[in-house]
């Protein structure tokens, strides 16, 4: 055995991963993937092998790098990702890319669900290949009972004087034939379905949360509990399914920045998702909370979060609580299940920040890593260990909790301005009962400013348009008893 493989083979992990094996010149040969590591790729140099073709990608073999997962159906995503993309030379088997199954939206204008192994220029959308059958089919149950579309192959033109079907009967279609949805609203479902396959849960949850909301204030609770089930059930499977973040490509190095991170930070996973929390306010006024997230390595806006602090007096200065109340109302929403928990969370300060984090985490029974990380020396807090963690400048796992928290400051500086400017565009015209918010930014273009309106005679005021005697007194009364 060579000298540089011996001493790979020593480092490799007994953990679940993909393993590339590469030649003198550097290009991928081989990839596979492992439940265990070190004990899949030593199997390849232990005896020589009754196959020919084994023997020379052995004798070729110069250089092994790995990328480690969660689990081992993680790892088959992966090597499917990377045979496709190097198309390696003794990869036969996976070359082609059509050996797992897709799933097939149709082009109509009432589009099925099916599943195929083979992909056509036939204008339909192509969802996958999955590696997983068993991920395949939860993923199809849950669609069938949450998001079901029709099942009939017949051409759709809505009869609202026809009767349903006997699957729209049993809750299995949206009876689009009888008229009963309208195309918008079908189409609507079929995009939810695409965010579904996609592995893209938190995105399909806010939509689903958005109509939760406007059934709940239209006082359709019914369908507010319809909604609320499927949330939690897209949820319990995406915490069951393989992660979500694989579903799309990642670069090698986004990878190595992540494996790097789950190695000194000593976690159980990657990082798939980073949540990231920060405090703001101006001398203890408009403080808010605020955090954001990273997923694979990239921030994703549509799930960030602002928290406007309920737990502090006007001008009171705590960015300890601050931080308390922030953290544990986000993870509140962990605990009812409408929300995922992160791979790991950062929070932007010292032990004294993260102390209180852990605390908020603690009293939500929540198990959850946690670190923080201080601005002026980048020094990684951990808990329970006494020294910080210092990495250099250059180390690219330091960059990546750099680029999350400058992010998170960054939101929470643009929420808190945002906020106080609304304060300070607020005027003592909007505060009169009666005046209106549209009335009160009239009379501010036509005279400038509250106090050249209150310098007016009533006479003056009142030949303002849609203010009367008594409104034009009543303006002035109240201006001159805040003066």
């Amino acid at each position: 055995m060579k000298e540089k493989i011996s001493a790979i083979l020593k480092t490799l992990p007994e953990r679940p991963g993909v393993y590339l094996m590469r030649d003198s010149e550097g290009k991928i040969i081989y990839v596979g993937k492992a439940k265990k590591l070190k004990r899949r790729v030593s199997s390849y140099f232990r005896h020589s092998h009754s196959s020919p073709r084994l023997n020379k990608l052995v004798e070729l073999i110069e250089d092994i790098s790995i990328i480690r997962t969660e689990t081992e159906a993680e790892a088959l995503i992966v090597e499917a990702k990377l045979i496709r993309r190097y198309s390696p030379f003794f990869n036969i088997e996976l070359k082609m890319g059509d050996h797992y199954p897709f799933i097939k939206i149709t082009d109509e204008d009432y589009p099925r669900i099916e599943i195929t192994r083979h992909k056509h220029n036939d204008g339909a959308l192509y969802l996958g290949p999955f590696v997983d059958a068993g991920n395949i089919k939860n993923l199809m149950r849950l669609a069938e009972r949450y998001f079901p579309l029709r099942v009939c192959k017949s051409k759709i033109n809505p009869d609202v004087n026809k009767r349903p079907c006997v699957e729209y009967n049993l809750g299995r279609s949206m009876g689009a034939c009888a008229g009963l949805c309208t195309q918008s609203e079908y189409r609507e479902r079929v995009a939810d379905i695409i965010l579904l396959f996609e592995g893209k849960s938190a995105e399909l949850v806010e939509r689903l949360r958005s109509r939760m909301n406007d059934a709940a204030k239209n006082l359709e609770f019914e369908r507010a509990g319809r909604y609320r089930d499927t949330i939690r059930a897209v949820w319990k499977l995406s915490r069951q399914k393989i992660s979500s973040a694989l579903q799309e490509d990642l670069d090698n190095e986004t990878w190595q920045v992540l494996n790097r991170l789950q190695e000194i930070l000593n976690l159980k996973v990657l990082p798939w998702r980073i949540d990231a929390f920060d405090i703001s306010h101006t001398s203890g006024h408009d403080t808010y909370g605020a955090c954001i997230v990273f997923e694979q390595g990239r921030p994703s806006p549509n799930l960030y979060r602002r928290f406007k602090i309920r737990s502090l007096e006007e001008g009171e200065i705590n960015d300890f609580a601050s931080i308390y109340e922030t953290v544990k109302r986000r993870y509140s929403h962990v605990i009812d299940k409408s929300e995922p928990a992160p791979q790991l969370a950062l929070i932007d300060g010292g032990p004294g920040q993260l102390d209180y984090a852990l605390r908020a985490i603690h009293e939500l029974n929540l198990e959850l890593p946690l670190i923080a990380l201080a601005e002026r020396e980048e020094l990684i807090y951990i808990p329970g260990k006494p020294e910080p963690l210092r990495l250099g400048r250059d180390d690219p796992a330091l960059q990546l909790l750099q680029r999350v928290r400058d992010e998170v400051h960054r939101f929470v500086i643009t929420t808190h301005r945002h906020a106080r400017g609304l304060r300070v565009r607020h005027s003592r015209l909007d505060d009169i009962p009666g005046i209106g918010r549209k009335k009160a930014a009239e009379l501010l273009v036509k005279f400038g400013s509250a106090r050249k309106v209150s310098e007016l005679s009533p006479e003056e005021l009142e030949k303002v348009p849609g203010i009367g005697p008594v409104l034009a007194r009543k303006i002035l009364e109240n201006l001159k008893e805040n003066n």
